[in-house]
């Protein structure tokens, strides 16, 4: 019975020493959202009956451990698994470059090196304290002859004459030691950049074996170091082509492995969203303080569609209003989920863990497009460039920002917004320097008269559009009067230039078409009547 136990026990001892065996994962695929990354790892480790602790190295910094999943052969049974970034073992193999090894012991020794001349630096330094300390000799109370203080004297002058010396000699020591160690460490940098980027991420896992041998093992989890965003290249030729859409994202990771020559799929799904469905309860309303309403935000693409939807219905189509239907992708295939759009790159992908956006191609499209060009003189005396995109939701377009190419110079940024409910996208493709406005008042048509108790001032102003391109234009000019909600105040629309007037708003509308080098000019006028001891101070 003895010696079972005895046996029992050092079996028991034989197993609990036995090593960790340690390998290191390789990224084989990433699949990236907005805020997080979902990446698969494959390691292959050598395994002997029975059971097992595995350390995998090289995984995420920071990462869920609720998604952690590990694929394995059915005669591997995987008892546990935790992550940690702290994994101290006696066991863990150095597998270190021999060079970076080698670099490494020598910084170790400079650094001795200047550490010894630093302590005998010091300990010169308080010696030199001690004498200047004890320099003030006490004149006849000391008990010192004339030749025993011309001999104390002597000594504390070599003595200090020695030590500073000394202390000169070291720095210069200390200096070059420290030339040294720069030089090993840039070497050291140079080095380590040859490598690939290890983690401080590590898997331990608990494993039962049945056959002994090499075992591959499959590693999913997801992370939160990592984001990707849409941004777009418009390259417009002239107002008779479609617009050349680059597809592209920016992506980024900091999970401190890099991703070489991975797969990468893009997603626009959130893996870290509340799923859980809402459930309305009782609404009971009950008396509060009233508050303003501030919420007057509205999207900049929101208001361009509003601007030019409302009257492009209006808007009798030339044949000339070119209009096209062509478009290719490439660079990746898109998937179209029930729930998200996802990006499959086609070709393998290098993205480094130094949190630095990389630029990747998605697909190159022809967009059709309607071209108009739209006008606000009263706020900017300029022309934009629009282009209205039908259909747009087949070419699965997410929010983001672009760049803008008009006629081979680049002009500016722009975002597109196809989070919307128009039925047509509303693109502000930049400024056209070649048309040309002019807003001016008219001074022998404006003025102020007083009427009794009253002021009535008239405003009468003339707009001048001249297209200078080449090709004819559309154009889309907007201009305004003014309301009142006071009844003390009255306005009068006294010549409108023919415009579609909207009387809730005050907005006048002009649907122009002006050839090359064609010059249009319209009046408006108006008037407004208040009492006179009375200031409008933004007429």
């Amino acid at each position: 019975m003895k010696k079972t136990l005895l046996l029992t026990l050092l079996i028991s001892a034989i197993s609990f020493a036995q090593k960790p065996i340690f390998t290191s994962a390789k990224v084989k695929s990433a699949t990236v959202y907005f805020n997080a990354a979902e990446l698969q790892q494959t390691t292959t480790v050598n395994l002997p009956v029975g059971t097992s602790e595995i350390v995998i190295k090289n995984v995420a910094d920071y990462l869920n451990e609720n998604t952690i999943q590990i694929g394995a052969p059915s005669s591997v049974t995987v008892l546990s698994v935790q992550f940690t970034q702290n994994y101290i073992s006696e066991y863990e193999i150095d597998e270190s470059n021999p060079a970076i090894k080698k670099v490494r012991d020598s910084i170790t020794l400079v650094q001795k090196e200047i550490k010894k001349i630093q302590i005998e630096t010091y300990s010169h330094q308080q010696t030199i304290g001690l004498l200047d300390n004890n320099q003030t000799v006490a004149g006849a109370n000391s008990g010192l002859s004339v030749t025993e203080l011309i001999k104390l004297v002597d000594y504390y002058k070599a003595k200090r004459t020695e030590l500073d010396n000394a202390i000169v000699l070291l720095q210069e020591k200390e200096s070059n030691w420290n030339k040294k160690l720069k030089a090993l460490n840039d070497k050291l940098v140079i080095n380590t950049q040859k490598e690939d980027k290890t983690s401080k991420g590590k898997l331990v896992l608990q494993v039962m074996n049945e056959i002994a041998g090499n075992v591959n093992l499959d590693i999913n989890y997801i992370t939160n170091s990592a984001t990707w965003n849409p941004f777009y290249d418009l390259r417009v030729d002239n107002v008779k082509d479609p617009i050349n859409m680059m597809y592209k994202a920016q992506v980024t990771q900091n999970s401190g492995i890099d991703w070489k020559k991975v797969k990468l799929t893009l997603s626009s799904g959130n893996p870290n969203q509340n799923n859980q469905a809402p459930i309305l309860s009782s609404w009971f309303l009950r008396y509060s303080h009233p508050e303003l309403d501030y919420d007057s935000y509205k999207n900049s693409n929101a208001q361009l569609n509003e601007i030019v939807v409302t009257t492009a219905r209006g808007v009798k189509k030339d044949k000339n209003a070119f209009g096209y239907v062509a478009s290719s992708s490439i660079g990746a295939n898109i998937v179209e989920n029930q729930l998200n759009v996802s990006f499959d790159i086609d070709i393998p992908y290098d993205i480094l863990s130094n949190g630095k956006a990389h630029s990747v191609a998605l697909k190159e499209i022809k967009l059709p497009a309607t071209y108009k060009y739209y006008a606000a003189p009263r706020v900017d005396k300029e022309a934009f460039l629009l282009a209205e995109i039908n259909d747009y939701s087949k070419y699965n377009l997410l929010p983001g920002e672009a760049n803008i190419i008009f006629e081979g110079l680049y002009v500016g940024k722009t975002t597109i917004n196809p989070n919307q409910t128009a039925d047509t996208l509303n693109l502000s493709m930049g400024r056209d320097k070649k048309i040309n406005i002019k807003r001016e008042k008219v001074v022998d048509k404006s003025g102020t008269k007083f009427l009794s108790s009253y002021k009535e001032q008239t405003f009468t102003y003339d707009l001048t559009v001249r297209n200078n391109k080449k090709e004819e234009i559309f154009m889309l000019l907007k201009d305004q009067y003014p309301l009142s909600t006071d009844k003390e105040v009255t306005i009068e629309l006294l010549e409108d230039g023919k415009a579609k007037v909207n009387t809730e708003t005050g907005i006048l509308t002009w649907e122009l078409k002006l050839a090359p080098n064609e010059t249009k000019k319209i009046r408006i006028s108006y008037k407004v009547k208040y009492p006179k001891d009375k200031v409008i101070d933004n007429l």
